[in-house]
């Protein structure tokens, strides 16, 4: 089932053909304004697409904010998609090639992608295409068993390639079943949670975080000597699903029993179904400011990042 639902969300991200993505304007943050990109769901779980502007509320450290852009249009996405071959997800493999074809070919007209996975090393494609076969060579043919989950600098690494893109949301999607080995390398700096979660807040990026819980099969071959230390070890790093959150974006945990082909096809459809706010700043501090999306309709909720570095 996991298998299936993984080539599914591959299949479906990036996502229902739209040519407004094409001509849409791309925001980042400037002096100007703050862009926010938010996801409205009601209690039941689906997504409210139809709002106007006056269905939102921006508060800055509190204090509310005129929305001074308000746009509900497919905004055009730079896509990542990073992909965990440390453990059991490594099984999954030819089905994930496979369905790199088909995420390229649902690709709307201003949407690009690259894809990588981060084991004993990481490796992303080298440019934003939407040619399929470049990006299913960029996967390895094989991969082994026992490598570490470089978690944090593998989501640093992807950020770092978008600094010289120009247009489009930039996005990373992480696929993983295991918790952060650390650096790669003896010297190589550790990064934590936290300087990941800054650094996304500092570039403008959404993190989409996908837990996968590995098997009790493949948990008893992780090392651990106890019953506690197995049981850890079938669950994904839990501040994957923090970050995720506090970027923006969402986070999935994966269950054999799940139905999980519904599931991931909701993120594609939240990636181009998101409302896009912007106020400008009310001071240039270069101080992290707060952010809270408040909605007049006490029924559904607003998911966005909860902050941002004003500029000075």
């Amino acid at each position: 089932m996991i298998r299936l639902a993984l080539v599914t969300l591959l299949a479906a991200i990036v996502l229902t053909p739209q040519t407004a993505a094409s001509q849409a304007q791309s925001f980042r943050s400037t002096a100007d304004v703050v862009p926010l990109f938010v996801t409205v769901v009601e209690k039941g779980g689906r997504l409210v697409t139809d709002l106007s502007r006056d269905a939102f509320q921006i508060l800055d450290n509190g204090k509310p904010q005129p929305i001074t852009v308000f746009d509900n249009s497919p905004q055009p996405v730079r896509l990542i998609v990073l992909l965990d071959v440390s453990g059991s997800i490594a099984d999954t493999l030819p089905l994930l090639r496979d369905a790199c074809h088909a995420l390229v070919h649902r690709l709307t007209p201003g949407d690009l992608a690259r894809v990588g996975t981060f084991g004993q090393e990481i490796a992303i494609s080298p440019v934003f295409t939407r040619d399929a076969d470049a990006l299913v060579a960029s996967l390895p043919a094989t991969v082994t068993s026992g490598q570490p989950t470089p978690l944090w600098t593998a989501i640093d690494r992807a950020i770092t390639e978008f600094a010289a893109v120009a247009d489009g949301r930039r996005v990373v999607l992480v696929l993983s079943d295991g918790k952060d080995t650390g650096p790669l390398e003896f010297g190589q700096k550790f990064l934590s949670q936290i300087e990941i979660g800054e650094r996304a807040e500092r570039d403008d990026v959404m993190i989409y975080g996908v837990g996968v819980r590995s098997s009790l099969a493949s948990a008893m071959r992780s090392g651990a000597r106890t019953l506690g230390g197995v049981l850890s070890s079938t669950l994904p790093d839990p501040g994957l699903g923090t970050v995720a959150l506090d970027t923006g974006g969402g986070y999935l945990e994966l269950r054999g029993s799940d139905d999980l082909a519904a599931t991931f096809g909701r993120v594609a459809d939240e990636l181009h179904q998101q409302y896009l706010l912007g106020f400008t700043p009310p001071a240039r501090d270069g101080k992290v400011h707060k952010i809270d999306v408040r909605l007049r309709d006490r029924d559904s909720r607003a998911r966005v990042r909860k902050s941002y570095r004003a500029p000075r």
